[in-house]
């Protein structure tokens, strides 16, 4: 299979243009061009990826740092619901 030659462009522009009409053939070719330079951007982005991904990746975490970390949380979690539960109600009407 070789590449088309200028006979076979001949026939696809002339085959757009009973399809889409003299009038619209010049925005559906700027539509088509802006298609492809989306598709392009989002292709390079892809590839890039995996090198952004390697720069955002944290360290791994062993499990006894992440069962620290929870410990932790739940720590600070209770903390924050006894000062909850031992705040006066301000909502409550005084009678």
């Amino acid at each position: 299979m070789g590449s088309l030659s200028p006979m076979h462009w001949l026939i696809v522009v002339a085959a757009a243009a009973l399809l889409f009409g003299a009038k619209k053939l010049p925005d559906t070719a700027r539509s088509v061009g802006r298609s492809l330079r989306i598709f392009k951007a989002e292709v390079s982005q892809v590839n890039q990826e995996p090198e952004r991904r390697s720069e955002i990746t944290p360290t791994p975490v062993t499990v006894e740092e992440q069962a620290r970390r929870l410990e932790e949380e739940a720590a600070r979690l209770r903390a924050q619901a006894a000062a909850v539960q031992d705040a006066p109600a301000k909502d409550t009407p005084k009678s």
